[in-house]
């Protein structure tokens, strides 16, 4: 998909990129958890704003993908540093994050952080608070003692080899979390969520719809998708969200 750009972050962390300018709002794609840029929702909006002459951004966290770094070191705080820095440093104006699994959370917490730039958000099967509520609410009596004399646990993974989730990501979690405080989103969000998913429950898309503050947020489940919400009619609902948020600009 072409060569990539880099830029170091503040934290000096380096951060390979693409984007393609055009007219805002910026569309800015917020990968999953080990997942890279060049996945299938990442290059599906890229090919479509770059048609439509719409300003789009992709990137890797640290850890992932092309940026620097290795994913055992790394944490949601990180890669939430690594997110408003890609933005600060790479785009103008309002931004429209679209943010898969990890990335909803990253999305959320971008929107906290910087609300005056969000011009709306769309998410896809958004995993807020899994380290919490997913990973440590489900781990049993010797994965935490694991993670207290190891640093770390493996999980198993249906998409890829084991995760290892380390003591830092656990306890750096809790200090991101955003499902335990009002969470005020002024702004058009639109959520997608597949019925299917192994990994995100509907229960969570639920939590979130009824925590949030939003006075135009949606939320659309579709039956039999799976997490990686990615074949062709999946694709189409992606981009009619942003559409939608876009609000006919």
């Amino acid at each position: 998909m072409g060569t990539s750009d880099c830029f170091d972050s503040p934290q000096g962390r380096r951060i390979a990129y693409h984007k393609s300018e055009g007219k805002g709002p910026w569309i800015v794609f917020l990968g999953g958890l080990k997942s890279d840029m060049e996945g299938t929702k990442a290059v599906f909006l890229e090919a479509w704003a770059k048609a439509q002459g719409r300003a789009f951004l992709r990137f890797d966290y640290s850890g992932h993908g092309e940026s620097s770094g290795t994913f055992e070191e790394g944490c949601i705080g990180d890669w939430h540093e690594d997110t408003m820095a890609a933005v600060s440093a790479l785009t103008q104006g309002p931004i429209i994050p679209v943010g898969s699994s990890m990335g909803g959370w990253q999305a959320l917490l971008l929107a906290k952080e910087m609300p005056e730039r969000i011009h709306g958000l769309v998410t896809v099967a958004a995993a807020p608070d899994f380290t919490e509520d997913g990973y440590w609410a489900n781990f049993t009596d010797a994965q935490k003692q694991a993670l207290e004399e190891v640093g770390h646990v493996e999980l198993p993974s249906d998409y890829m080899e084991p995760y290892i989730i380390s003591k830092r990501m656990i306890e750096d979690g809790r200090n991101q979390l955003v499902l335990r405080a009002p969470l005020n989103l002024p702004f058009p969000v639109r959520c997608l969520q597949g019925t299917a998913d192994t990994a995100v429950s509907t229960e969570t898309a639920l939590h979130l719809m009824d925590h949030a503050t939003c006075d135009d947020m949606r939320l659309t489940l579709v039956k039999d998708a799976d997490h990686r919400f990615s074949d062709g009619s999946c694709l189409q609902m992606i981009e009619d969200a942003v559409v939608d948020v876009l609000g006919g600009l």
